[in-house]
């Protein structure tokens, strides 16, 4: 499956951005999807997954509450509502396509390009 991620940019400390994720080339509810992201000199770590109807979640402890994933499966897409956004946030952030509902990005298969969140203070 093909990830193209989209929605990133500039915003200032407390405000929104919605990161999309459009899949192509095999059946998207065959996977799992999920969030991640990479801030410089740090690993790549889980924000959030969303399974494959939709009806399941998991998030970050530091992204609960603020950050909203859902999935609409008749468009092919993965979004991701980020609320309350905070300095720490700026990251690149990518999708990726999964087997299983889990926050370890090695479980993924298949990952869009990155999209860059920069929050300024």
């Amino acid at each position: 499956v093909q990830l193209q991620a989209s929605g990133g940019g500039l915003v200032q400390a407390g405000g929104s951005l919605r990161l999309s994720c459009a899949a192509s080339g095999r059946t998207f509810t065959n996977y799992v999807m999920g969030w991640f992201r990479q801030a410089p000199g740090k690993e790549r770590e889980f924000v959030a997954a969303i399974s494959r109807g939709g009806s399941s979640t998991i998030y970050a402890d530091s992204v609960k509450g603020r950050f909203t994933i859902s999935r609409d499966n008749a468009v092919n897409t993965v979004n991701l509502q980020m609320n309350g956004l905070k300095p720490d946030d700026t990251a690149v952030y990518y999708c990726a396509a999964g087997a299983v509902l889990l926050k370890n990005p090695a479980r993924y298969d298949y990952w869009g390009q990155g999209t860059l969140v920069t929050v300024s203070s």
